[in-house]
């Protein structure tokens, strides 16, 4: 199954000078002969902005084409522990064996070409290129909205990926696409609210889709604008050129002092130290023992960490990879529930030393005469995680081990964690879109969620190669249960081993702000209603707040 793939707002050296000229006028007008509303969004494209529509391409595609123009059948809101809202899909229902999915979809429905949209396109989207999950058997469009679907293993957990990130794909226009991969999709036709309208390497403007089911969104059109920097958007933010923002702010008051700009912070989303860990996948450096990444995990002091290089508004990561306390009842072991928030160089020492390594004179750790040397990188212009690189680089000298931190561009960050061609990257991970954190130990730490170094994962997302029989059973067992003490049996074993091998090293939750223009536009999520998370670079959810919002008169 395609799936769907968080967006760290990119921020890359140069300024925004050129583009500001462009987004000169921005105030919405929906008065009679004016001007379109139009709502300018920096969802964390630098430019050049890649013109690639297609929904397979997890990673390099444009932010819309995630819901506002392909959807799923239904949404998910990782901020709510309520039923899925549906979007395509009325409804659905497992057979008692959890072997097969019959899905309802709503009638009526249309592409934005004008054709129909029907179950024969949802069976079709299911069977095509790496929508095939490892079980799946077939998908039959029974009548015109009913679907079913067949596994060879019982799919319960699976719902939130089944269901939420698989994105529905016409079969007129994608039955003759052979290289699903390959194809750059730049005249997408989709069911979501909206469609392209224009595009060039600094923006691009999607309009409302008259054939939407629920009729055309009130924002008549969106632009995704171009940016090289954090600091050129809060600019922006702040001057009123651009609407709706996710990024890293230190101080937000600066932004929303006004009482134009209003902020949300909800810290869901773990940044981690993810290595390339698997040498018998092609990895290579001292990071693929695991000796060196419970050496690294114990030198660094993550309370330093969230305080200098995220201004205090991160909060504690945890090695099981849940989110506390929302999912309180997954965690097997009460000292996983956060890692370590100071730094134990003895420990970090005395780990090394039991595999083997010994410090030389110039007080750094190594083995056979090599020294541990280790690369790490992040985007340039990611102030928190440049700030945060540096400090992992200076925590991890102290106990010993030499991390060398460094920026990249923006192409020489996404190529390289995608291929494997790499040690350590500060990345983010997406968190579970439900209360159960199935999609994160399948995504990112299933076997069957990766590949051999050179080629990128083409179903999931585990960059770091990681591969672990023991996991991977646990996995699969997870997913054909609908029993909680079984469930809870299989997290245990998943979160043991991943919490000692350490693929990623949790550093902190991220400090995933929201900052949008309420005397622009009224909808937005609030904190006493989170109908969506606010961030215009998550999946799905961005589509949703859109067709929340009302320009304001």
């Amino acid at each position: 199954m395609i799936r769907s793939k968080r967006r760290i707002a990119v921020a890359l050296a140069a300024g925004a000078a050129a583009l500001a000229v462009g987004l000169t006028g921005c105030t919405p007008s929906t008065g009679s002969g004016g001007d379109a509303a139009v709502l300018r969004v920096w969802a964390g494209s630098a430019t050049p902005i890649n013109n690639n529509f297609n929904p397979f391409a997890v990673d390099t595609a444009v932010h819309a084409t995630f819901g506002a123009i392909y959807e799923p059948l239904f949404f998910f809101n990782q901020l709510s522990a309520d039923a899925p809202v549906g979007l395509i899909g009325d409804g659905y229902e497992y057979s008692e064996d959890g072997r097969t999915l019959t899905v309802t979809i709503k009638p009526d429905l249309k592409w934005s070409d004008g054709e129909d949209l029907t179950a024969a396109d949802v069976a079709f989207t299911f069977g095509y290129g790496s929508n095939k999950s490892e079980q799946f058997v077939s998908a039959e469009a029974t009548d015109d909205t009913t679907v079913v679907l067949t596994y060879t293993e019982p799919q319960f957990t699976s719902a939130s990926l089944t269901l939420g990130s698989t994105y529905i794909i016409p079969e007129h226009i994608w039955a003759s696409i052979d290289d699903f991969m390959a194809e750059t999709n730049p005249e997408p036709v989709g069911s979501g609210p909206y469609v392209l309208k224009s595009f060039s390497d600094a923006a691009y403007t999607v309009e409302a889709n008259e054939l939407f089911r629920d009729g055309a969104p009130a924002v008549e059109q969106v632009q995704y604008v171009g940016l090289d920097s954090n600091q050129s958007s809060q600019d922006l933010l702040t001057t009123g050129k651009i609407d709706w923002v996710g990024q890293f702010i230190a101080n937000p008051d600066a932004v929303t002092g006004s009482g134009e700009i209003t902020t949300l912070n909800q810290q869901q989303d773990p940044t981690t130290i993810t290595t390339c860990a698997n040498a018998e996948l092609g990895c290579v450096g001292p990071q693929t023992d695991p000796a060196v990444r419970q050496a690294i995990n114990l030198a660094i002091d993550r309370a330093t960490i969230a305080e200098k290089a995220f201004a205090g508004l991160a909060g504690e990561s945890s090695p099981s990879f849940t989110l506390q306390p929302r999912d309180e009842q997954w965690l097997s072991d009460p000292e996983l529930a956060t890692s370590p928030q100071q730094a134990d160089a003895a420990e970090a020492g005395a780990v090394l030393e039991a595999a083997g390594y010994t410090k030389g004179s110039d007080g750094f750790y190594g083995k056979d005469g090599t020294a541990i040397e280790i690369d790490l990188f992040s985007p340039d212009g990611w102030t928190d995680y440049n700030d945060a690189a540096k400090l992992i680089s200076e925590q991890a000298a102290e106990a010993g081990i030499r991390i060398n931190a460094r920026t990249v561009s923006d192409a020489e960050y996404w190529t390289p964690i995608q291929n494997g061609d790499f040690q350590m990257a500060l990345f983010g991970l997406t968190q579970s879109l439900v209360a159960d954190p199935y999609s994160n130990y399948h995504e990112y730490f299933a076997g069957t969620s990766t590949a051999k170094v050179g080629e990128p994962p083409l179903v999931g997302q585990n960059y770091s190669r990681y591969t672990n029989p023991t996991v991977d059973a646990a996995v699969l067992a997870a997913g054909a249960t609908q029993d909680v003490a079984a469930k809870q049996e299989a997290y245990a074993t998943i979160q043991a081993e991943i919490a000692r091998d350490l693929p990623y090293i949790p550093v902190v939750l991220n400090a995933s702000q929201s900052f949008f223009n309420t005397e622009k536009f009224s909808g937005w999520p609030t904190e006493d209603e989170l109908y969506a998370a606010p961030l215009p670079y998550l999946a799905v959810a961005n589509a949703v707040v859109l067709t929340h919002l009302t320009p304001v008169e």
